[in-house]
């Protein structure tokens, strides 16, 4: 059965920025109240009165990522060294009974200076590489069929402390500040101690800026 406390925390949930600036302490409980009652009287199917919902916010336990903020920002002050590689081009191909056998062909001529990054999907696999790469890429994947294919990207690499894994919301603050930001986000590749994004070289000293500003929240 619904209720309006239910219907408060549906809300906040489908809206993470809220629901941390509600935690935070730094939004008007009085004025959301009044922006929730139309959306709560809707969900309930009858009129609900501005203080019961204020009540309900008051009340709302915050998920755990966000009661652990004080531990959050000791890892994200531990940030390791933020590097950045640019002029790289990003492949996706479709999956095939030959895909390995054109992947070892590459990796067999690649210059192991350049960049290179590799995820296999379900249906399709990405391959990331530096742009001097691009006539050993398509001699090498020329019988697979090729999904799409973007150049102009830059890779900007975040060394991660070694128990990142342990703490909940680490890559919800990294998403949210390029959210925040505005910057869109063309690939996301990642390992256990080492997190990577891809965007468009045009965004590449914004995003940079994004996260070095994360250790100073």
């Amino acid at each position: 059965m619904k209720t309006i406390a239910s219907c408060v925390e549906d809300i906040l949930i489908k809206q993470p920025f809220l629901e941390e600036a509600l935690f935070r302490e730094i939004i008007n409980f009085s004025a959301l109240s009044e922006e929730l009652q139309d959306p709560v009287s809707k969900m309930l199917g009858k009129p609900v009165k501005t203080g019961a919902i204020m009540m309900a916010l008051r009340r709302y336990a915050p998920p755990v990522h966000l009661r652990q903020s004080h531990q959050l920002k000791a890892v994200l002050k531990q940030l390791g060294d933020i590097t950045v590689r640019s002029n790289l081009i990003d492949y996706t191909f479709q999956n095939s009974d030959t895909l390995i056998k054109s992947h070892t062909k590459l990796i067999e001529t690649l210059d192991i200076k350049s960049f290179y990054g590799f995820s296999r999907g379900i249906y399709e696999s990405n391959i990331v590489v530096s742009e001097s790469e691009k006539r050993v890429v398509l001699e090498s994947f020329q019988g697979e069929k090729m999904i799409d294919s973007q150049d102009n990207l830059s890779a900007i690499s975040i060394r991660l402390p070694k128990n990142n894994s342990r703490i909940s919301g680490l890559y919800y603050q990294i998403f949210k500040r390029f959210a925040w930001e505005g910057i869109s986000l063309y690939e996301v590749i990642s390992t256990t101690n080492e997190f990577t994004v891809l965007v468009e070289s045009h965004l590449v000293d914004q995003a940079f800026s994004a996260i070095k500003n994360l250790n100073a929240q």
